[in-house]
Order: C-alpha cells, then sequence, then structure tokens
C-alpha cells in the first residue's frame, strides 16, 4: 500500500554487506564506551581488507582491534587508546612503527574541521590551529595557504569523506529516529559527514516514546537500525552497562604479546575465540557469557 512507512531494521550482517574493500568507515563512540561491536566483530569476520577507518576523536580499541585483525590499512584519528586501561593501542602503536598501515596525523580541531567539511560538501575547512608547528609538515595533506580575503596565513583542512558510519546508541523506533545517552558530539559530525549512516541500539523503541522527547533524537533519520543488545561489549553504553574490564584487559594482554614480540599466537586465538568463531552476535554473547553480562552494572 502506498504512503505506508518502512521499517530500517536490519541485521548486522546485511549492515556489514553495506561496507567494501577501500571503503572509507567511520566507527563511532568514544575511548572506551558507545562502539558498534556487532558490526566490527563482522566486518572482520567477513574479511574486509584495506578500509580507511575514521575513528572518534579520542578512538578507542575498535580501531586497535580493526588494525590488529588486518581490516584497517588507512587510520584517520586523533588518538587511539584505552584510558585507563591502556595510554594506547598496542597494535596501533605496531602498526604505525612497522609502516603497515598510512596515519593521517591531526589534532582534535583538525579532525572536526574535516568532519565540517565534509558536511558542507565542501573540498576543505579554513583553520588556524597547527600553525607555527610541525603538523603540516608531518602530515602534508595540511595545507597551509594564504586566505584570499585578507591575507592570513591558515590551514586548509581536507575534508573527510565517509562512505558509511557506524554507530551504537540507546534506543531508535522503527524508522532511524535514534536517540544517545550521553555524549553524541562526535557520533553526529560522523553522521553528518556520511554517505549512509548504521546504529546499532540497545533497544528498539515505539514511535510514540521517541515523539514523546523529540529534542532528544540525535541522529534523525539513520539508514538503517541494529537491534543489538550489549551491541557495544565489551565497552560500555551510558544508561545500560560499563566497560568489561577483564575482557578488555585480555584483548590488550594478547595484542600488547604481539607488539613486544612479534608472536600473534596469543592475538589469533582472541580472534578465534570471540570473533572469527562465533556464528553471530547472540552467539558471542554466549561465549562472554550471562554471569559476567549481568555484572556490567553501572550502579
Amino acid at each position: 500500500m502506498s504512503g505506508v512507512r518502512a521499517s530500517k531494521v536490519i541485521d548486522v550482517a546485511d549492515v556489514a554487506a553495506q561496507v567494501e574493500d577501500g571503503m572509507t568507515v567511520a566507527v563511532g563512540g568514544f575511548i572506551n564506551s558507545g562502539h558498534p561491536m556487532a558490526v566490527v566483530r563482522q566486518l572482520i569476520k567477513d574479511g574486509r581488507r584495506d578500509l580507511t577507518i575514521v575513528g572518534a576523536a579520542s578512538a578507542g580499541l575498535e580501531t586497535d582491534l580493526l588494525i590488529a585483525a588486518g581490516v584497517a590499512s588507512h587510520v584517520i584519528t586523533p588518538y587511539i587508546g584505552a584510558e585507563g586501561f591502556a595510554g594506547i593501542g598496542p597494535a596501533f602503536r605496531k602498526a604505525a612503527q612497522d609502516g603497515s598501515i598510512d596515519v593521517f596525523e591531526l589534532d582534535e580541531a583538525h579532525f572536526y574541521a574535516g568532519l565540517r567539511a565534509s558536511a558542507q560538501r565542501v573540498p576543505y575547512n579554513p583553520w588556524r590551529a597547527g600553525l607555527g608547528t610541525d603538523l603540516p609538515v608531518i602530515n602534508p595533506r595540511l595545507k597551509q595557504y594564504r586566505d584570499p580575503i585578507n591575507g592570513e596565513l591558515l590551514i586548509a583542512v581536507p575534508a573527510i569523506d565517509i562512505d558509511v558510519c557506524l554507530l551504537h546508541a540507546a534506543v531508535s523506533d522503527i524508522y532511524g529516529n535514534v536517540q544517545h545517552n550521553g555524549t553524541r558530539y562526535g557520533d553526529i559530525a560522523m553522521y553528518n559527514a556520511a554517505d549512509k549512516t548504521f546504529v546499532s541500539v540497545e533497544k528498539i523503541v515505539s514511535p510514540e516514546q521517541i515523539r514523546a522527547d523529540p529534542l532528544r533524537t540525535s541522529i534523525p533519520g539513520a539508514t538503517g537500525v541494529i537491534r543489538a543488545p550489549f551491541g557495544s561489549h565489551p565497552y560500555s553504553a551510558d544508561g545500560y552497562y560499563v566497560p568489561d574490564a577483564a575482557h578488555i584487559q585480555g584483548y590488550l594482554a594478547a595484542a600488547t604479546t604481539w607488539l613486544k614480540s612479534d608472536d600473534r599466537s596469543e592475538l589469533d586465538a582472541y580472534l578465534d575465540e570471540y570473533i572469527v568463531g562465533p556464528a553471530d552476535h547472540a552467539d558471542y554473547l554466549e561465549r562472554v557469557g550471562i554471569r559476567t553480562l549481568l555484572s556490567l552494572n553501572e550502579f
């Protein structure tokens, strides 16, 4: 029947199928919180390669994991780490030191300037930050130029154009109207810069619940939404659960062994157990264990 709105609920495998080798993919969240891990794991399981990963302004180990699994060949983010767990992602450090990934060196101001340029559909964003530093030397893609209006020296930050944006949030209705809990600024900037945006959520709720508080809607009409309880595990989801410290430390130990000794056996065992082995997101959660999941209380 004409005029009927179509549901935008989609499963993890179909979202991952939207990502092709060589694409630029943004992965939302912030350090140890709010990452779309169900989709991240599927990209690794599907064997994606040569992706440019746009991490958050402060990216977490989700980006490190994509590097460790050989999915990412280029990285655009000011930082990859894990706050109290690790100052810097071990796989990121190893790949950067070995020269096996291309790192787009920039600070947080440049990062948001590049996303803003893409959102505005212009080739670059003029910015003052970084003048007088070595940033334009280290990263020649940051171009110094004279402003044609007043002759002022500025930096042209190239647009960060995103093919597919992957986010995790609290809730959405079936029509892709998404509402975050907590921090969402970076996710919104990525969404505005992307051609397509898919959001995994802890719950699908009624359109009436979304309409009851429309100012909370952060993504008004995602390309698709994924029903994924515990979809950010082992990282936190504001209002639902805290990071799984033991799981994160297990990954870090395996990746750090690779960094220090070039021995991938522990890392590959982690990938086999939690990414390659599980048939789907539900199978992954079963491997983590219901007691572990229920223990991740915020209060």
